[in-house]
């Protein structure tokens, strides 16, 4: 069973929370202060954080941040907070994910169980991605599809390497731009806007549609990929 910890100062949505994750078999822990996560995370060192931004003692963020001081866990937030800048300001401070209040059950345990699939291989490197019918291998520098061979860019291939490490996950445009074309082009995006729209163009079954290489409007992009057998 994993072990979720809720940081939430609500006791209303800690319930609804515990009643939700308990049926799905997770154990879970609660804490409804920034102090007390800190202390049940060192504690318990749970599979994952659920954590919301606004705390009676403090941001949200600073839990983020003290936790990512010593630990890879999986960190989803869950806030009522909306604008961009806050959403930014947590993706990067640490965190892995963002939902927003009121939440759906649904999409909130697929992304809890997302993200604890990625923290299951996050020691190994994601070398070979499935997109629809193609394949790309990583490490090989190769891609093929029902029509045979796809042609990459070397770039290409360093945002979709960027994107698999966080597969599953946003990633901010700022984080992709400093990893593949380096600090000096921060704030300047439109060379990714362009890189993503001719792997749409190469990868994606209908490129007007993504639905592997996701646009997060505002913040970044996120890449699906395919679960082996689907």
């Amino acid at each position: 069973m994993h072990q979720i910890l809720v940081v939430e100062d609500d006791p209303v949505i800690r319930n609804v929370l515990r009643a939700l994750f308990e049926s799905e078999r997770f154990r879970f822990v609660e804490a409804d202060t920034a102090e007390r996560a800190d202390i049940e995370a060192r504690a318990h060192k749970p599979d994952l954080l659920l954590v919301d931004l606004g705390l009676p003692d403090g941001n949200g963020l600073t839990v983020i941040q003290r936790v990512r001081a010593w630990s890879p866990v999986p960190i989803i937030v869950l806030s009522a907070r909306t604008m961009e800048a806050q959403k930014i300001a947590a993706l990067d401070a640490g965190a892995d994910d963002y939902v927003t209040k009121p939440f759906s059950a649904p999409e909130l345990l697929a992304r809890v169980r997302a993200a604890l699939r990625r923290n299951v291989r996050s020691s190994e490197v994601l070398e070979q991605l499935a997109i629809g019918a193609r394949r790309i291998d990583l490490a090989r520098r190769t891609a093929h599809g029902p029509e045979g061979a796809i042609h990459l860019t070397p770039l290409e291939y360093r945002v979709l390497e960027c994107l698999a490490r966080h597969a599953g996950f946003i990633v901010t445009q700022d984080q992709i731009v400093r990893e593949v074309w380096g600090p000096s082009h921060l704030g300047d995006p439109r060379g990714l806007r362009v890189c993503v729209k001719n792997l749409r163009a190469k990868l994606e079954p209908d490129p007007h549609r993504p639905a592997h290489l996701v646009t997060e409007p505002g913040l970044g992009y996120r890449l699906r990929v395919d679960e082996p057998g689907e």
